[in-house]
């Protein structure tokens, strides 16, 4: 059988297998149409609209050109330890297909606040007797869920398909740079994908490239670094982050005064906010529910509710500055103060950020995991790490960045009809100029 879905950044995506479309066909892998891959960005990057489903999709194409593309160039019949064994394809073809199957409504913000964790909720989706996913994995074999789960908790024995899916150059970076680009509409993203694929091969440890290839990857490594600066850590997009999560977090401090409310109105909510929830309660939850909740909670009593849910729907993101490295807490206290002072409770109308927190995470080569390098092969059959050899490499690699920024309603940089209030906004005014003054950096 062969079954195509097109696609914008692979042409066509090709089923070869029946497994694969009956997975794709299950209730829990079509519910990642109603999750978003970039969460907020979209307020900031329009087009960023696209779905986990079709990154899954994406991820599973590259997957099955490097299985194709490695039983065709270094099958184990002729290279041994260092060749592909195709017996391995369909476990590497599903993982690669599930690899975010667990992922949340507004995931890493949701993680981060009622304590979830999308592996291991995924993991749990493969294993589960309940799953229709793990029904349709069973008809390969008993034991087939298992290896699938192994492969994604990242314990499988064969570290070519461990690698495949999760390393530094794997095929979900390689096409979330490719996708997250397309969608929102920056240049950053379009290494040459072709290239890298014509390059990869197997060995005994994993995967490697070939040392022609090394361009390709440079291109490669690059293109991330400028998509974390220019479109993953963008301050407005994580500014209605910050929003988002104080949203969720004044619901679940109004739910623990009185659940009454939230137990008529939400009641897919709350099951977390008890956090008594169950894996069905987990798979209810989806961004279009999360957004009717909040556009219901727009005319909510609750004024700082009320607030926070207009600021998410109409798209009123908090303002930023940057922070030093070195933070003063105690003026940070002071910023807090004023906040206060004017009627903004600091708890819900404020909040720090760093762009190291987010869920994405740039080449380091000096972690020394064979997880996290990049081994390129000589023609005569040795390796060497990529930023020992890659100038550009070496130098993006060199330093941790960190972005911490601190938030505030965009309503502090404006003047606001009270003299009283117009004082207190031009000492946080004069605190914000300060704190850039020390970063050399523009508002």
């Amino acid at each position: 059988m062969e079954k195509v879905f097109r696609d914008p950044i692979h042409g066509y995506i090709y089923i070869q297998d029946q497994i694969i479309l009956d997975l794709i066909n299950t209730k829990e892998f079509q519910r990642l149409r109603r999750i978003k891959q970039l969460g907020t960005t979209s307020f900031t990057f329009h087009g960023a609209e696209h779905s986990r489903f079709g990154h899954c999709l994406g991820v599973y194409e590259i997957t099955r050109q490097i299985c194709d593309q490695f039983q065709r160039n270094y099958p184990k019949e002729i290279y041994g330890k260092d060749g592909w064994d195709d017996s391995e394809r369909l476990v590497t073809l599903c993982a690669a297909l599930l690899h975010d199957i667990g992922h949340g409504a507004y995931s890493h913000t949701f993680e981060h606040l009622f304590d979830t964790n999308h592996e291991q909720i995924g993991i749990e989706i493969i294993l589960s007797p309940t799953t229709e996913i793990h029904q349709v994995l069973t008809q390969v074999s008993p034991d087939f869920p298992e290896k699938v789960a192994a492969v994604i908790a990242k314990k499988y024995p064969n570290p070519q398909v461990v690698q495949m899916i999760s390393s530094q150059a794997d095929a979900d970076r390689m096409d979330y740079l490719r996708r997250d680009a397309y969608y929102t509409g920056v240049e950053y993203g379009n290494y040459d994908l072709t290239r890298m694929l014509r390059v990869m091969r197997p060995y005994a440890k994993g995967i490697c490239f070939k040392e022609e290839g090394m361009h390709a990857i440079e291109d490669y490594i690059v293109s991330r670094y400028q998509m974390f600066m220019q479109v993953y850590f963008h301050p407005v997009s994580r500014g209605m982050e910050v929003i988002l999560q104080r949203l969720l977090e004044r619901a679940r401090d109004l739910y623990d005064q009185d659940s009454h409310y939230f137990k008529q109105h939400c009641e897919l909510l709350v099951p977390f906010f008890s956090q008594r929830y169950t894996l069905e309660d987990y798979l209810a939850l989806t961004d279009d529910v999360l957004l009717t909740y909040f556009q219901l909670w727009t005319k909510a009593k609750d004024p700082i509710l009320s607030d926070l849910a207009c600021r998410f729907i109409n798209r009123k993101p908090f303002k930023s500055i940057p922070l030093p490295s070195q933070l003063d807490q105690r003026k940070l206290r002071g910023a807090k103060v004023i906040l206060q002072k004017i009627g903004y409770n600091p708890t819900y109308y404020s909040g720090l950020n760093d762009a190291s927190d987010l869920p994405y995470d740039i080449y380091r080569s000096r972690i020394h995991h064979p997880r996290t390098q990049i081994e390129l092969m000589r023609h005569d059959g040795s390796f060497f790490e990529l930023s020992t050899k890659s100038e550009i490499v070496k130098a993006l690699s060199g330093e941790t960045i960190i972005d911490r920024r601190f938030y505030f309603p965009r309503e502090m940089v404006k003047p606001t009809q009270t003299l009283e209030q117009n004082s207190e906004i031009l000492r946080f005014q004069q605190w914000i100029q300060q704190t850039l003054d020390r970063n050399v950096t523009k508002l």
